[in-house]
Order: structure tokens, then sequence, then C-alpha cells
């Protein structure tokens, strides 16, 4: 998708106008993508600190509420900057309100991938959101910030757990509520290696003339 505030332009668009259009259809690619990659950088191994604060669980849910959507490969590029994308899920509630959203962002020319996750506030933070793929290696993933309708944690991905995503079936998210009862929930992975390794399902692309 290409959308052009270049005078001349066959998808040309009246400045004012374009400009709230970039706004509108680039912002939400962009917005978050942009913020985990500004986030700190934090090793993925718990330090012996982490540790301490660890609180075991009371008991355990599982949501099965959750019905998850498509993998996608959203790319964004700004007015010839480098490409960023995001290989993307995101699970639903039976009322249609995000419950879950995973995102792995990569920059072209940057090496490495940022792992990030939206989920529902009311979450222990110190816990973090711990990922394994068809029950194997543990992953955790510490919260970064919270917004007014949820939280997020980030952390750079570790190339082990994208390799597993590529080759498993099933990645698993567990975290942790306020009364302290730990929640899982299953995301398929069936589609996850051929999205991530193909052609971006949608680009955007921004391109203003000053």
């Amino acid at each position: 998708m290409r959308i052009s505030c270049r005078k001349g332009s066959p998808r040309y668009l009246h400045r004012a106008t374009c400009k709230r259009a970039l706004v509108v259809v680039l912002g939400a690619v962009a917005g978050a993508a942009s913020l985990a990659y500004a986030a700190p950088q934090q090793k993925t191994a718990a330090s012996p600190d982490n540790a301490k604060a660890e609180v075991a669980p009371r008991g355990q849910r599982v949501a099965n509420d959750v019905k998850y959507g498509d993998w996608q490969k959203l790319c964004f590029r700004p007015g010839g900057s480098p490409m960023l994308c995001r290989t993307t899920m995101t699970g639903k509630f039976e009322t249609g309100q995000t419950a879950i959203r995973l995102d792995l962002i990569e920059r072209e020319g940057v090496d490495g991938a940022r792992l990030q996750l939206f989920v529902p506030v009311g979450m222990y933070l110190q816990a973090g959101v711990k990922l394994s793929v068809d029950k194997g290696s543990t992953y955790s993933v510490p919260y970064t910030w919270c917004l007014a309708n949820a939280c997020i944690a980030a952390e750079l991905a570790d190339p082990k757990l994208i390799k597993e995503m590529e080759a498993g079936q099933m990645l698993t998210l567990e975290l942790v509520d306020t009364n302290i009862l730990s929640l899982a929930t299953s995301l398929p992975l069936s589609q996850f290696a051929s999205v991530h390794n193909g052609a971006p399902s949608r680009t955007f692309e921004q391109d203003i003339d000053e």
C-alpha cells in the first residue's frame, strides 16, 4: 500500500489530508514497533536478583476463550528510511476485544529481532511473561511499561527461540495475575515460518515532499 504526497502522483492527496491519512494508516504499524526498539535492552536470562523476586503461582488456569487469527507480516518504510517489519498474531476474546498480541520486530540492516507482547492489565508485573515452544525451553520476557488498557513485555529475541518457533507447532505463553494465579494460552505456529520468511502481507510506504 503506497500513499503519496508528491504533486503529480496518481495517488496524490492534498498535503493536510495526506498527512492525516498517513498518521491513521501508518501509525499503528510503526508506533509500537519504534517504541519497542527504543526500549532498554535487557538480557534474556533472569539475573540472580530477579530470581529472588519470583513468586510461585498458587494455581493455574487456561485461557480457552481467546481465539487467534492468522500470522501476518506487516512492513513499514518511512520516507526512504530502512524498512521495519513485524511478524504478528493477535488473539481476541469472544467479545472482539484484543486479549494478546505478539510481534516479532525486525529492522532492515539491523542484526537481531525484538519480541513484543501486549497483554491485559491486571498482571503480576514482577513475574514477566514466560514462553515455551512445544513444552521445551522456557524464555522470560520482562514487562517494560503499561498503558491504560494493556501492558507491554519486550525483549531482544533469542535466535534459538525464533528457530524453535519456525520448527514448532505451538507457542505457549504463561502469565501470572495479581491473584498469583498462572494463566496459560497457546498460539499456533504452523504458519509462522512461511509468513516470517516470506514476502510482507502488506507494505506501507510514506512519501512526503516538504
